[in-house]
């Protein structure tokens, strides 16, 4: 690793998460988007495969995330945000029933 302001902030990010004050997965993507914007680090031929022992060093084995993990819980999110919808346009076609039950008893 020849970027000397990588390793500076490797090592904050890193007592930060042994703190418990920065998740392990937003301090792999602070390094990831260090990466892309540093010049240096694009000169860089072996940077990918340190990432990569830092990566598996942060997350356990049954903790990394692949790309397919996290295009499925795009995927339950959406799910379960239209499962909310149709939840909350019963409830309001209940309240308008509710309503008008409610002015046929006072007539």
């Amino acid at each position: 690793m020849e970027c000397e302001q990588l390793i500076r902030l490797i090592k904050e990010w890193y007592l930060q998460v042994k703190q418990e004050t920065m998740a392990p997965a937003r301090m792999m993507r602070f390094v990831d988007q260090h990466v892309k914007n540093c010049p240096t680090c694009a000169k860089d031929l072996m940077l990918s495969e340190e990432v990569e022992k830092i990566r598996e060093f942060i997350f356990p084995e049954s903790k990394i995330i692949t790309p397919i993990q996290v295009e499925t819980a795009d995927k339950e999110d959406s799910d379960a945000e239209q499962d909310d919808d149709e939840y909350s346009s019963d409830n309001e076609d209940e309240d308008e029933l509710d309503e008008e039950a409610g002015e046929e008893d006072e007539i």
